[in-house]
């Protein structure tokens, strides 16, 4: 039997249209506009002025506290403008205008570096490394990857988990990646049991993926501290909490963290990204997008420049779709509306998603009407109706002691509901106002 997680979960239509598409190159833009904070935590410090001229992967902002992150120039070229931007996710950043170089042949030349598997660094450089390129986490959150290497050795980790789940419709960019890069994830994950002496791995992989799972299992056949988990189809299977319950049936307490269970978990384009860092000294400047939509006739998926704009990765594609309502950053369930396609990708952008009239429909909100499916659904064990229901009266201390920021927002309650509630904005409204709260009580 495959293993899942016990609580809630969904089963939205797959829709991954782009799975069997090999990863493209997106075309260098005539521009990046690089927001300076691009991951959880404290945004980034500007060390560059308009006018400077900068190379391809110059640090452009180093990090700005423990929980930050350098960023790098995606292309040479000059700065022309510090600027403030609305991005992908609705929020107002400050972002650095790089014009790109046209005559630079550095833009444009993109050699496939070698496999290598030696691993050279001692385990503090490797962390050291992970820190100077900027490597965050690429399954949605954007954590600071140096920060969860950097555990207390009191912590007891003994297991690395690999997510390449990708359980969110529609989007491929992680199983494209695992195809296409298994070998050198699978040495990326070599350095992170060096680099803090932990004694094995579990890559899991949901069901739908057998290309995946049958690459991985050949490739890991006579490795003794590395496994491969097939887990049963079903959303939210990549939520961390729910992937440790999955592969380990270890609970991570309310409010805490996957190393008090013992466990850290990547998702399998980090661990390519700090493959890439270790081996080749090369920051997170790009990554796999996919961009796709029923009604494209293109959709596929793209290594792309932090920085890109969204309309250029639309045009890659052919233009929007004929009655196209809806531009996604990310996926159906999880993903934000974008409202302007100027906005850039950023190092938390998996994928951008065209939604048509018919798709986008909610129906007409009505009453709740106690049926308990978003209860049900649930896989924090939360009572959503409630959660919205306190939101909406601006009751917050309630709904922070019914647990309001235990809610992973991945959207199965608003899926499921007969009234066409919008809980999960409700309830992402909420939580933004709770934390608040708590930042100023500080």
């Amino acid at each position: 039997m495959l293993k899942t997680f016990p609580k809630g979960g969904v089963h939205p239509p797959e829709n991954k249209l782009t799975s069997e598409k090999d990863i493209q190159r997106m075309p260098v833009p005539n521009a990046v506009y690089v927001p300076i904070a691009q991951h959880i935590g404290i945004p980034s410090e500007i060390v560059v002025a308009v006018k400077d001229k900068v190379q391809k992967n110059q640090v452009i902002a180093k990090s700005g506290g423990y929980v930050s992150a350098n960023i790098h120039a995606p292309v040479a070229g000059t700065i022309t403008k510090l600027d403030m931007i609305i991005d992908t996710k609705g929020y107002k950043k400050q972002c650095i205008v790089i014009r790109t170089d046209a005559k630079d042949p550095e833009n444009f030349e993109e050699d496939e570096l070698p496999l290598k598997k030696e691993i050279l660094l001692a385990p503090d450089e490797i962390l050291q490394r992970v820190a100077d390129c900027g490597i965050v986490g690429l399954g949605g959150a954007t954590f600071p990857s140096q920060v969860k290497l950097n555990f207390d050795a009191s912590k007891n980790i003994d297991c690395l988990i690999i997510n390449g789940v990708e359980c969110e419709p529609f989007l491929t960019a992680d199983h494209r990646l695992m195809l296409e890069k298994a070998e050198e994830i699978l040495v990326g994950i070599k350095i992170l049991l060096f680099a803090r002496n932990i004694p094995k791995a579990v890559i899991g992989i949901e069901n739908n993926k057998k290309d995946a799972i049958e690459l991985f299992k050949r490739l890991t056949a006579d490795e003794k501290d590395i496994q491969v988990a097939s887990l049963q189809v079903k959303y939210p299977q990549g939520g961390e909490k729910q992937l440790i319950r999955a592969i380990l049936k270890r609970e991570v307490p309310k409010n805490g963290l996957p190393m008090d269970v013992g466990v850290i978990v990547h998702n399998v384009g980090t661990v390519f990204a700090i493959y890439q860092a270790v081996q080749y000294n090369k920051p997170l400047t790009e990554r796999v997008v996919t961009v796709t939509g029923k009604k494209l006739k293109n959709a596929t998926n793209y290594w792309v420049k932090i920085g890109t704009p969204v309309k250029d990765l639309i045009e890659a594609v052919g233009g929007l779709p004929e009655g196209t309502r809806k531009i996604v950053n990310g996926g159906p369930m999880m993903g934000i509306a974008i409202k302007n396609t100027d906005v850039p990708v950023t190092k938390g952008t998996s994928g951008i998603l065209m939604i048509s009239d018919d798709e986008a429909s909610r129906g007409e909100q009505k009453n709740c009407i106690r049926c308990g499916e978003c209860v049900f659904v649930c896989p924090m064990g939360l009572e959503p109706h409630l959660l919205m229901n306190l939101t909406e009266k601006g009751l917050y201390q309630k709904a922070l002691k019914e647990d309001i920021l235990t809610c992973i927002e991945c959207g199965s309650c608003s899926y499921v509901c007969p009234s066409h509630r919008p809980l999960l904005d409700y309830i992402r409204f909420g939580k933004s106002i709770v934390k608040k709260m708590e930042i100023t009580a500080k």
